[in-house]
């Protein structure tokens, strides 16, 4: 009798199995995007596509394993039930922040505290036409009143020391980013770097351009992605980031 009941599969065992299985291969979808995009075996876009079916597997494995331990009462035949629950509620919390962030983003992807005058790419220009789909120029009036109407806050910024001091900070702060840098002209007023996002390794190019005024120095900012029609306005936070970090730099 005993052993005919021990046979008996507890309540919830076939959800936990569930939450358990599509957990883990979510998480090695997760896991091979961004080695993947690491490594260059994974373009970006094959890298979000990886990462977009692995998201998708651990909520599921979210829901299964939590109808398990439901069901089970918290004491489901598989303890890693609650690894998987975890590992669900883990991603799935993480993409929601990151849907919230681009909340209201339009879909443009080039970026610029002067869109009646943007900073222009020039040292850029040579890999952008080997490793972009968008083109180095800017992207017009539309892009303009689109970035107006979500943006307003971008707008040059005017500091209160000699260009070449801000030159240096700009510098500095490329570097403390951890942005490629492709060309600095202290003479032009003008660096070039890349920057990379943390998990897929879309390329966005940024050109910093520093003008002297005869009591102040000017500071634009232009951020634009190498592919892909929107940002989910990942370029308007770099350039917002960037322009308090320069601040910040001066400050010290």
């Amino acid at each position: 009798m005993k052993d005919a009941l021990q046979t008996i599969p507890r309540k919830g065992s076939r959800l936990s199995g569930i939450g358990v299985w599509t957990a883990l291969i979510g998480v090695l979808l997760a896991g091979l995007s961004g080695l993947g995009a690491q490594a260059g075996f994974l373009s970006p876009f094959a890298s979000m596509g990886a990462y977009a079916g692995g998201s998708l597997l651990l909520l599921i494995a979210l829901v299964t394993a939590a109808l398990g331990l439901i069901r089970s009462r918290g004491t489901p035949s598989r303890p890693a039930t609650w690894l998987a629950l975890l590992a669900g509620l883990a991603v799935t919390a993480n993409n929601g922040l990151v849907i919230g962030q681009a909340r209201g983003a339009p879909p443009i992807h080039d970026i610029t505290t002067d869109t009646d005058n943007p900073p222009a790419f020039v040292a850029l220009i040579p890999l952008r036409l080997v490793d972009a789909q968008n083109p180095p120029e800017y992207s017009g009036p539309e892009a303009a009143a689109a970035q107006k109407q979500a943006f307003p806050d971008l707008q040059p910024v005017f500091i209160t020391q000699p260009a070449n001091v801000v030159f240096a900070a700009a510098k500095a702060v490329v570097a403390e980013k951890g942005w490629t840098l492709v060309d600095a002209s202290e003479v032009d007023g003008r660096i070039e770097a890349t920057a990379e996002t943390a998990w897929v390794h879309f390329k966005d190019d940024v050109v910093i351009r520093i003008q002297p005024g005869r009591d102040q120095t000017r500071v634009d900012v232009r951020s634009k992605s190498r592919i892909g029609r929107g940002d989910m306005g990942a370029n308007a936070r770099r350039v917002r980031d960037f322009l308090s970090a320069l601040q910040s730099q001066l400050a010290r």
